[in-house]
């Protein structure tokens, strides 16, 4: 047979294509990696538009208070007799309640637990004291920052790719090859003259030939429809994604070793995600959590693979600069993958 024909229909390219047909097969499977990173970023895009600052309603018992709350544009106020604007604030109608105290003073009245009144708090205690004379000593400005760049869309897209190049390459490398030990098919494919590494340099090429839809269809969009800036090279986000992808498809086959049902290996997954959805940066940023935790949490391949992505993609940054983020997946990629040749159990 010549060696073209054996590429095109050898048993790697056989395995190869049986990854790609079974993926096609599963509706959740598309669903979850194609589909739900889009509805997430543009929900989450759309919620935190950059649009004018919220004005606050509040309400104030007299005239001459309504009039001196007015000259803040960022609260809208309303004039009501004291039995309805109690009634208003106690129903979250307004967020703050002005009502006239002894000697001039003024009396806020809202709830402090709320963000909404402890800034209508602020304005309407400023509004207050321009009115009764008071000069600013030193003259300020605004400055809105609503560059691509900085906001918080572009902070979203690189977390959510980070999120669905490891969940994808988890959920695809577990899933399968349980299912394959439960129905015996690797006994099977063992038993045939395929050598072994096939079956899992299979799950590699699938993998990698499906990253060019996974990234493209997260990075369209979030360009198409968000303007998200792409500053760094291609080529440098290319080796991040394929190194990610790689790393997380090796504690797929970590996870899926020994695992002999789905509810164990979905439960062996479930328990590795979702701590490193919460702490690595993909909704929020990793340095809100203690100082202590923060050595832990750069160590994890979610966290490098998304801080990998955003110094690309926004700040432009060179491979060098990302090196300490490629060093970490590459560790995780060695480790999780000899242990997996060590633990594997084809039967």
């Amino acid at each position: 047979m010549p060696d073209k024909t054996r590429w095109v229909y050898g048993p790697l390219a056989q395995m190869t294509l049986v990854r790609f047909l079974e993926f096609t097969r599963e509706p959740e499977a598309l669903f979850w990696v194609f589909i739900f990173p889009i509805l997430l970023a543009a929900g989450l895009g759309i919620a935190f538009r950059n649009r004018p600052a919220d004005v606050l309603k509040i309400a104030a018992l007299t005239p001459q208070l309504a009039q001196a709350l007015r000259q803040e544009k960022l609260l809208d106020v309303t004039q009501l007799p004291r039995a309805a604007a109690e009634d208003a604030l106690r129903t979250g109608k307004v967020a703050l309640l002005a009502v006239p105290g002894p000697a001039g003073s003024v009396v806020y009245k809202y709830d402090d637990t709320n963000p909404e009144g402890r800034s209508a708090r602020m304005l309407a205690d400023r509004a207050v004291q321009r009115a009764a004379g008071r000069i600013d000593p030193v003259a300020s400005a605004d400055q809105w920052l609503r560059e691509p760049g900085s906001r918080y869309i572009d902070f979203l897209i690189p977390g959510l790719l980070g999120m669905n190049l490891m969940g994808s390459a988890i959920w695809g490398m577990g899933f399968a090859i349980v299912d394959a030990r439960r129905r015996k098919l690797m006994k099977r494919l063992v038993a045939t003259p395929m050598p072994r590494h096939y079956f899992l340099l299979s799950f590699v090429f699938s993998r990698l030939l499906m990253l060019v839809v996974e990234v493209g269809v997260v990075l369209g969009f979030g360009s198409l429809a968000f303007g998200v800036p792409l500053r760094g090279s291609i080529a440098n986000l290319a080796l991040l994604c394929v190194l990610a992808s790689m790393s997380f498809g090796a504690l797929g086959l970590l996870l899926a070793s020994r695992a002999r049902t789905i509810e164990a290996v979905s439960g062996l997954m479930n328990s590795v995600m979702m701590p490193m959805w919460i702490v690595s940066g993909v909704f929020f940023s990793a340095q809100r959590f203690p100082d202590f935790v923060q050595p832990i949490i750069k160590a994890l391949p979610l966290t490098a693979a998304i801080d990998g992505l955003r110094m690309n993609m926004l700040q432009g940054a060179s491979l060098g600069q990302v090196a300490p983020q490629l060093g970490v997946l590459g560790v995780w990629l060695v480790v999780c993958f000899s242990l997996a040749l060590k633990l594997f159990r084809w039967r």
